[in-house]
């Protein structure tokens, strides 16, 4: 049996015989007598045969042509040839040909968390990498802190950040840093005079302490929804209702005099606040609305009182005058 083979520019030809590889065959054309056979390899592209790699390895010849790679478990290995990433080499052994192009090979320690490796971004967004990178935004205008397997790392500014994806857990809790605003609404209070009444209420207020807001505290905004409930409920139950009416635009300056120290150690700094609404009650609404009638129908008697009394006063000037003068009386 024979035949023609051809090898063509920057290929390498194996030649096998029962299995065993008995020649390397480089650029020419060949005739293959008996019962062997040939495979052709480009030597642009990485070494890949049915053979298994050890037993190839045992001729030198082609052990002098080639560069071996072991990669182990837990790290991968990032093909660069020419300069551009290629390719990413997992737990094997792998061979390349030597003669061919400029290659660099690039070592990862998959078993930490911290890329620190030079890597660009470019690459870990690479659709190849996909599977190793994990990736956590910090958005714009907030900050995040990081845990590792439960513990805190560090503090994380706005932007993108990359780690190996391993069985290490990663959790990014992030806050707003900038100014918010919470909503008290409906809230039933008695006054000092027991009138029932309802009051939404808001506070504005800003993160300046992440650590102190999520490592000190447990769900800071609960907390302080619940500060500023029984800051409003000791305000308004000290105050009757006509009073609680006349210092309405002043409830705020005063129930943030008194929260200060509590809300700095939630790690905030409330800016502002303020009662929204005051809701009066089906009954109590009633009762003051007949006040309302009761005060205005006052007024208005006392107004016709106060022009009846100017209108006898007038007249009675008038008849005075025209007594002591006998000629305004004639022109009367």
């Amino acid at each position: 049996m024979m035949k023609r083979i051809t090898i063509a520019a920057y290929q390498i030809g194996l030649v096998f015989e029962n299995g065993n590889l008995i020649n390397l065959l480089k650029e020419g054309k060949y005739w293959i007598f008996g019962n062997k056979n040939v495979e052709i390899h480009a030597l642009k592209d990485s070494f890949k045969s049915t053979i298994d790699l050890q037993l190839l390895l045992r001729n030198n010849e082609l052990s002098a042509l080639l560069d071996v790679v072991e990669v182990v478990d837990g790290e991968i290995v990032l093909v660069y040839e020419n300069g551009l990433f290629t390719n990413v080499l997992t737990a094997g052994q792998y061979a390349f040909w030597k003669e061919y192009g400029t290659r660099r090979l690039e070592r990862i320690d998959l078993t930490k968390v911290e890329i620190t490796e030079n890597v660009n971004k470019t690459i870990l967004e690479n659709p190849l990498l996909k599977n190793y990178v994990r990736k956590c935004v910090v958005a714009n205008q907030q900050k995040a802190l990081l845990f590792i397997d439960g513990k805190f790392t560090k503090v994380l500014e706005s932007g993108a950040y990359y780690f190996w994806n391993n069985e290490i857990s990663i959790e990014v809790k992030s806050v707003e840093t900038r100014m918010q605003q919470m909503e008290i609404s409906g809230q039933e209070l008695l006054t000092k005079d027991k009138a029932n009444l309802r009051i939404n209420f808001y506070v504005r207020y800003i993160v300046i302490d992440i650590l102190k807001a999520i490592l000190d505290n447990k769900e800071f905004e609960k907390q302080l929804y619940i500060l500023m409930q029984l800051a409003l409920r000791e305000f308004v139950g000290a105050l009757t209702l006509d009073e609680l009416l006349a210092k309405k635009d002043n409830v705020g300056v005063e129930i943030l005099t008194n929260l200060g120290e509590k809300a700095e150690a939630l790690g905030l700094n409330v800016a502002d606040a303020g009662i929204r609404d005051v809701i009066l009650t089906g009954e109590m609404k009633d009762i003051m609305n007949q006040v309302l009638i009761a005060e205005k129908k006052a007024q208005a008697n006392s107004i016709m009182r106060r022009e009846e009394t100017a209108a006898t006063r007038s007249m009675l000037n008038t008849a005075k005058m025209m007594e002591e003068n006998e000629v305004l009386w004639k022109l009367k």
